[in-house]
């Protein structure tokens, strides 16, 4: 019999559970802001960083809006069509990651491609900001992570396309299990570094700042087949079908 491996749970991780819960549920609906971050964490007894990793995580999920200045708010959604990929314990196989990295080139070498060509200086900015993040996680695997996911996520808004954001947004449960596997593995890579992770980002930034329809595209779909060339040989190395 084949078992899957069981991850305990992170404190966001509950929290975005038990808040998407409340959606799920009713008890807060479309339109409707949630309280304050103080707030939710006075309620749930844990931390403010918690608050704000798990509604990054329902943002994410395009379940939640956060506005700047007014607070975060509920997002229209038909109740039997949403699911909650937060959970880390769902590990993927190879066959699993292979699906997903070859959906993730179909679509973000195209939203790259339109990014270039809409982007904003905001959305630059948000960018940016991603990219710093990234550079200062200096082997801290939860925070390159969330920092890459971000970066993904805002090139996706320079889009400024719904469907393909909606699009990412459904499958960004497991973009984050495919980052997390693949920032474990290029740690302890002797042939790769968390610095050419970095690099590659910061090309698909530059061809998007110059607005290089082209360009953008092959950064990212060359950022993408380094990502599944490191998988596979990982998987090939360690033998695992998990």
């Amino acid at each position: 019999m084949n078992y899957k491996k069981i991850k305990p749970k992170k404190i966001y991780e509950e929290v975005a559970e038990a808040i998407y819960e409340m959606i799920r549920t009713g008890q807060v609906k479309p339109g409707e802001r949630l309280d304050s971050v103080q707030q939710l964490a006075e309620n749930f007894q844990v931390g403010r960083s918690a608050i704000r990793e798990a509604l990054t995580s329902l943002r994410a999920m395009g379940l939640v809006e956060m506005k700047q200045g007014e607070g975060t708010y509920v997002n229209e959604f038909e109740t039997d069509q949403i699911t909650f990929p937060l959970s880390t314990a769902i590990l993927m196989n190879k066959e699993d990651i292979a699906h997903l990295l070859e959906v993730r080139k179909i679509i973000e070498s195209g939203t790259a491609s339109s990014a270039a060509k809409k982007r904003t200086n905001q959305h630059l900015t948000l960018m940016e900001k991603a990219l710093e993040e990234m550079k200062s996680a200096k082997g801290d695997e939860t925070l390159g992570e969330k920092a890459d996911l971000q970066f993904h996520f805002a090139l996706a808004d320079a889009a400024q396309n719904p469907l393909l954001l909606s699009l990412m947004n459904h499958v960004s449960g497991l973009m984050g299990e495919t980052m997390k596997e693949t920032r474990r593995v290029w740690l302890f890579s002797k042939q790769t570094t968390m610095e050419r992770l970095y690099e590659e980002h910061k090309d698909i930034y530059e061809a998007i700042k110059e607005q290089d329809e082209e360009k953008a595209r092959k950064f990212m779909l060359v950022h993408l087949e380094n990502v599944e060339a490191i998988l596979q040989k990982y998987f090939q190395s360690a033998n695992l079908t998990r």
